[in-house]
C-alpha cells in the first residue's frame, strides 16, 4: 500500500468528525508487521496526522472541528515500507451536524 484516500463531500454543513483509526484486528492477528499513518484533510488543509499506527499501539481517537469543510479526505499511508498487514480501519466514524 502506498496511499489510500477516501473523500467525503460534506458541503460545508457538518460540524464535527470523530473516529477511532488504527490497524484492524484481522491484520494484527496475522502479523505484527503492519504500520501506517492516518491523516485527515479538509479542503486541502491538514486537520490531523497520526503518529505511526501499529496493532500493538491500538487505535487513536480523532475528534475534529470540520465547520465549513466541503471535501473531507481520509488518507492512510504505509509507515514502514512493508505493505503486508497494513489494513487500517476508521472505526465508529461519524460526521455530526448541530
Amino acid at each position: 500500500m502506498r496511499r489510500r484516500t477516501i473523500v467525503y463531500h460534506l458541503g460545508g454543513t457538518a460540524d464535527r468528525f470523530t473516529a477511532l483509526v488504527g490497524i484492524d484486528d484481522f491484520s494484527t492477528n496475522q502479523a505484527a508487521t503492519g504500520a501506517t499513518t492516518a491523516s485527515v484533510r479538509g479542503d486541502g488543509k491538514a486537520l490531523f496526522t497520526s503518529s505511526k499506527l501499529t496493532g500493538a499501539g491500538g487505535p487513536v481517537q480523532v475528534d475534529l472541528d470540520v465547520r465549513g469543510v466541503k471535501l473531507l479526505h481520509l488518507v492512510v499511508e504505509d509507515a514502514n515500507a512493508n505493505t503486508a498487514f497494513d489494513q487500517t480501519s476508521w472505526a465508529l466514524a461519524r460526521v455530526t451536524v448541530l
